[in-house]
């Protein structure tokens, strides 16, 4: 089932929910020219064709003591889809990936890990990312500043 376009309105709900998820409808109401239960049913309908897939809370890495970022590409052995299937399954229950994406090139993945500092990545990198299935090559960067960083870019909801 093809998904309808979204009018300016679903937008401009979405917009205001990725600036602030936990507003009420009465809030959302102030900010787009419909009725709180208008923007309920707007909601609902978002949800149930999936372009609202999920919520959850924005945590402050740094507050829980993760004030090391690093990207890490991985090259695998071979893309025998046995083994990319294995190492997908073991980067996504590996505690300190938080995300994992296939790419094109000359890697095979590109990983974001958060550690605590040096040491802590350095454990990590011995327990968890060398032991991943098929790895040939890490090749790890480390994040100065984040620069940027949202769900999805702005523009997409401004068209």
């Amino acid at each position: 089932m093809a998904q309808e376009p979204l009018d300016a309105l679903d937008k401009a709900i979405l917009a205001a929910l990725l600036a602030d998820g936990r507003q009420s409808q009465v809030d959302l109401a102030e900010r787009v020219p419909l009725s709180p239960t208008a923007i309920a049913r707007r909601i609902r309908a978002l949800e149930q064709s999936g372009v609202i897939s999920g919520y959850h809370a924005e945590i402050d890495r740094k507050a829980l003591g993760l004030t090391m970022m690093a990207i890490v590409q991985i090259s695998l052995e071979s893309q025998s889809q046995e083994l990319l299937d294995a190492f997908e399954k073991a980067a996504a229950a590996a505690p300190s990936i938080v995300s994992c994406y296939m790419m094109s090139g000359q890697d095979d993945y590109l990983i974001t890990v958060l550690a605590r500092d040096l040491a802590d990545f350095e454990r990590i990198h011995k327990e968890q990312l060398s032991r991943l299935p098929g790895v040939a090559r890490l090749h790890s960067s480390f994040v100065l500043r984040e620069v940027a960083s949202r769900s999805l870019p702005m523009s997409s909801l401004l068209r």
